[in-house]
């Protein structure tokens, strides 16, 4: 029985919930963005029912351009090189999308529901090391980038492998320091203790009610969401360079490599790359969701309230709270959308300097920041205005001398 739950909690949260959101996704993109750069989209897709007599056409909201997408890269030609290494060559697609699918497991998606007395909760696996896996699982990702730019043999796909480890390396550091302070507050690695006690106690960034009541937060927790936020700011700028997303995508930025790291790749082989970069979207931001704005929980101390809403002996109120998480996340990934079509692409430069001599660095500050107002509340306001200070003045010294090194480009002759 226990089996034939998991089963259903994978089949129903991955290939259901998850998977769904990658077309979503792309269709909510190209909506945006032709909004942002106020365009009409491919505006011509769709079942010509005027060759049938009817007055219209049947476009679906835009919705056939996907579906047609879709039909194409299954239908389109998979062409394989003569000169690449094949067996890495047609690995390298399924090691991007699996990690991203993967992850999903530790996600906390509602809290539980109840059926006949049996409960259940919204979430595939609660490992009580949630973070720890996401971040171990997800960093296989750069080895099916690396092998794809390797094993094309092509000198472009190439310099995007090597890219991405560099990028990934830079980043996993900032990344994995920035929920330091988040985790010392919680004193938890079970995601879904974290969502509970955010439920109970507010989100961390929106701590306006504790054990049902709704008021002003205490002087400690009110300070915390300084360096909560300045985790929050670093946690989802380095989710960008993870996803390989503008204004960060320099492993297939067409502008310099044509395509990158994929460049080789066509049909199905490119479509699990597309879609590996739109899941690692869609795990991202649903862990930013979860780690600061509450996950599933609606807030407001709402909670406890709707957890009890039932049908019989069906308690449903797992069910609501996972509309409202994904409604989080659709938002969340509105926001990534916004920020690709309107952020112009970092030069490789600048993205190593802003991993290593700024991120790196506030990241650290921050942790120590944060140990010591959670150490010494009584001193907190101490703390805040020295931390405070010392995060600016390093955090400048360090742009200034990043700043002052680099070397001044010299006026080309003809």
């Amino acid at each position: 029985m226990a089996l034939i739950i998991l089963i259903v909690k994978i089949i129903a949260l991955t290939f259901l919930v998850v998977l769904p959101l990658v077309p979503i996704s792309v269709y909510f993109e190209r909506r945006f963005c032709a909004i942002i750069q106020d365009r009409v989209g491919p505006n011509r897709t769709g079942i010509p029912l005027t060759l049938l007599g009817f007055k219209k056409d049947f476009h679906f909201f835009g919705l056939i351009q996907p579906m047609a997408d879709g039909v194409k890269l299954f239908l389109k030609e998979d062409f394989t090189p003569a000169y690449v290494r094949k067996v890495f060559f047609w690995l390298a697609p399924a090691l991007t999308v699996a990690p991203a699918l993967i992850t999903v497991c530790v996600i906390p998606f509602g809290s539980s529901i109840t059926l006949f007395g049996n409960t259940q909760q919204l979430v595939i696996a609660n490992l009580d090391i949630g973070p720890l896996f996401v971040f171990a699982v997800s960093s296989l990702t750069v080895y099916g980038i690396t092998l794809a730019g390797w094993s094309s043999n092509s000198k472009y796909p190439l310099i995007g492998a090597v890219r991405s480890s560099a990028q990934m390396i830079s980043y996993e550091i900032s990344l994995g320091l920035s929920i330091i302070p988040v985790l010392l507050y919680f004193g938890e690695l079970n995601l879904g203790k974290i969502v509970q006690y955010q439920a109970d106690h507010g989100w961390l960034l929106l701590p306006l009610w504790k054990n049902g009541q709704l008021g002003l937060p205490d002087l400690q927790t009110a300070l915390f969401c300084i360096p909560a936020f300045v985790a929050f700011i670093i946690f989802t700028i380095s989710i960008f360079a993870e996803t390989n997303r503008m204004p960060f995508d320099l492993p297939e930025c067409e502008t310099e490599l044509v395509g990158g790291y994929h460049t080789e790749y066509s049909s199905m082989k490119f479509a699990m790359f597309f879609m590996g970069e739109y899941a690692a979207m869609v795990i991202g931001s649903a862990l930013i969701v979860t780690l600061f704005l509450g996950g599933w929980s609606v807030g407001f101390t709402a909670d406890k309230w709707i957890q009890n809403f039932h049908f019989g002996e069906f308690y449903f109120g797992g069910l609501i709270h996972l509309l409202v998480f994904l409604l989080k996340l659709i938002v969340f990934i509105l926001f990534f959308i916004l920020v690709r079509w309107t952020v112009p692409r970092f030069r490789y430069d600048q993205l190593m300097k802003l991993g290593w001599v700024v991120f790196f660095e506030a990241a650290l500050i921050n942790v120590f920041l944060a140990a010591l107002i959670l150490a010494a509340p009584h001193l907190a306001p101490a703390i805040l205005a020295t931390g405070a200070v010392l995060l600016a003045v390093v955090t400048a010294a360090l742009i200034w001398v990043a700043k002052v090194s680099e070397p001044k480009s010299g006026i080309l002759q003809a």
